[in-house]
């Protein structure tokens, strides 16, 4: 219903220096290691800084050993934002985790068949 509509006025489009760029590609590979760390090896995890009209777009995706793939992104706002902070780097990470998690959940349900017996 809002999709096209601008409440916040024009925005430019936000540039990262080199520099700038170089700090969000290290907070975002942050991220994925300690996504990594809190899910077993059979968890995909990747991430990558991709550009769009309004600017950077840092994503991290999980691929779940069955179900869909849980991704989250980060935009931001202004170049002295570029960053992400420890705080945010650990809530990423847990709350990605934690989605992967679920998903594996929702989709084995409350009583998986055994693969043997």
């Amino acid at each position: 219903m809002y999709g096209n509509t601008s409440f916040g006025g024009d925005t430019e489009k936000v540039t990262l220096t080199p520099e700038q760029r170089q700090t969000l590609r290290e907070d975002l590979a942050s991220v994925a290691a300690r996504t990594r760390d809190l899910l077993p090896g059979e968890f995909v995890v990747g991430s990558e800084i991709s550009d769009s009209e309004s600017g950077p777009r840092a994503t991290i995706a999980v691929q779940p050993p069955v179900g869909s793939v849980v991704s989250a992104g980060y935009a931001p706002e202004d170049p002295e934002s570029a960053t992400i902070t420890s705080d945010e780097r650990d809530d990423l990470a847990q709350g990605i985790a934690a989605s992967a998690a679920l998903q594996v959940k929702q989709v084995m349900g409350d009583d998986p068949t055994p693969t043997a017996q």
